[in-house]
This record gives C-alpha cells, sequence and structure tokens, in this order.
C-alpha cells in the first residue's frame, strides 16, 4: 500500500506542472503578457515550460525525484511570492495557501524520495 500511495503522490503533485505547462504553450501570448504585466520578463516563458512540463514528468516517473522536488518547490514559492501576493483577494490568498502546500508536498519528497513504484527505485536496485 505505501508504495502506490507514493505513485499516487507523485501523480498527484506532478499533473498539476505537467499540465499547466501544456497550458501556457497554449496560451502562450497571453501567458507572456501577464508575466509581463507582474514584472516577469516573458522571455522566461520557455524555461518556465520546460520546468513545468518536464518537472511534472520526471516526478510521476520518480525521476530525480529529490532534486527535481527541489527545484519545484522552490518555483512554487517564488511563483506564489510574485503572483497571488494580493492578500486582501481571498483567491489570492488561497491560491497563495495553495503553492505553499504544494511546496510542502515536494518537501516530503525531498526527504522521503519517490517511493518503490519509480525509475528512482530501479535505479537504486541496479
Amino acid at each position: 500500500m505505501e508504495k502506490i500511495s507514493q505513485l499516487v503522490a507523485r501523480l498527484f503533485l506532478g499533473q498539476i506542472f505537467l499540465f499547466s505547462g501544456i497550458f501556457k504553450i497554449s496560451g502562450y501570448d497571453g501567458t507572456q503578457g501577464y508575466m509581463d504585466a507582474m514584472g516577469v520578463p516573458g522571455m522566461l516563458l520557455p524555461l518556465v515550460i520546460v520546468l513545468e512540463v518536464g518537472g511534472g514528468l520526471a516526478i510521476i516517473a520518480g525521476w530525480q525525484t529529490k532534486l527535481v522536488s527541489i527545484a519545484l518547490a522552490a518555483f512554487t514559492v517564488v511563483a506564489a511570492a510574485i503572483f497571488h501576493n494580493n492578500f486582501s483577494d481571498q483567491m489570492q490568498m488561497i491560491m497563495f495557501m495553495k503553492n505553499i502546500a504544494i511546496a510542502g508536498g515536494f518537501i516530503l519528497l525531498v526527504v522521503y524520495g519517490a517511493g518503490g513504484y519509480s525509475l528512482d527505485s530501479r535505479r537504486s536496485k541496479s
């Protein structure tokens, strides 16, 4: 049961980044404009997409989980601070707290690793 719950946890954490990155591709101009409006250079969008899609897939597969989890936790906290810092808006406060909770999940992956059903586990057995 432990291995399956770890896989499900990685799937839940990874899918939000995978789909977010894919949606950014389909809405590229709008996302780039939003980033620029928030003071983040829109030219960074390709890096964000690579991090989200690649990082999401890596977490789901359990590949380089600890390293990718550190990167995605940091990215998520920075995104919360930049894009969800209007605490007088209840929705923005909720989005901020959601990002912090996601970062907490990644910290658990850093500490405990990907679990049994992962590429990391297969590599360590070889």
